[in-house]
């Protein structure tokens, strides 16, 4: 990787850090752990100084890649790119996901993630629980219960074919939608009185432990747990 290259991914002058290897300058914090996470590598490898110790408010800040102000701004093959970078865990936390059940392509990848030996685990709202139709009610509709169903059709194949892909329904009330590939995840929050597509959307990197993306990680666990196994009778079988 050239000087240049680096600057491009964690968007300094590249004469900053041409500084950091001819003149030993040691970089802020977040761009530490920015670079660390583009060469892939720990941060102490790079730098080994005191101020490496790790810092929540410094993490959390080099752990938000980019924030686009709404879901419908992110490049439109961000989220299977990013799921096609999944080599051990490929998780999908949302009330419907609707966009997501449509895209044929989503299915496709879904399909070789567990061939490949991927852990896959879809949780969708409980169509029929109250944090779904409170849900609605926040975006200015009564018809997520709708979506989640239409989703569930959409899906019902691929929970035929491919049983080992893991899918739940939760009745947990959701205050974002999470789409983790490994150590990479879009935060969507739900924001009151707008659909999920108007609200932003984090793209986060996980860098050390404890961090914002784990966080979020952590509450994916906690709501997969909670969930029940997918019936019949929610297919429409």
């Amino acid at each position: 990787m050239t000087i240049q290259d680096l600057a491009e991914a964690i968007q300094v002058n590249p004469k900053t850090v041409e500084r950091w290897i001819t003149q030993g300058k040691v970089p802020y914090r977040r761009h530490q752990y920015a670079t660390a996470a583009v060469l892939k590598v720990d941060v102490t490898t790079l730098w080994d100084d005191a101020r490496t110790a790790e810092s929540a408010s410094d993490l959390a800040k080099a752990e938000i890649g980019t924030v686009y102000p709404h879901r419908h701004t992110v490049p439109s093959g961000l989220w299977r790119e990013i799921y096609g970078r999944a080599q051990k865990a490929l998780d999908v936390l949302v009330y419907s996901g609707l966009f997501l059940s449509e895209d044929p392509l989503f299915h496709e990848l879904l399909k070789a993630k567990v061939a490949a030996g991927v852990r896959v685990r879809i949780l969708l709202g409980d169509p029929d629980c109250a944090a779904v139709r409170q849900r609605g009610i926040d975006e200015g509709h009564q018809i997520m219960d709708g979506k989640i169903r239409n989703a569930l059709v959409l899906y019902r194949p691929l929970m035929k074919s491919h049983p080992d892909i893991g899918f739940r329904l939760h009745d947990s009330t959701l205050y974002n939608s999470l789409y983790r590939a490994d150590d990479e995840m879009l935060v969507n929050p739900h924001v009151y009185g707008i659909g999920a597509y108007m609200a932003p959307v984090l793209h986060l990197r996980r860098l050390g432990v404890g961090g914002l993306f784990d966080t979020y990680a952590n509450s994916i666990e906690h709501t997969w747990e909670n969930a029940r196994p997918i019936t019949d009778a929610d297919r429409g079988a």
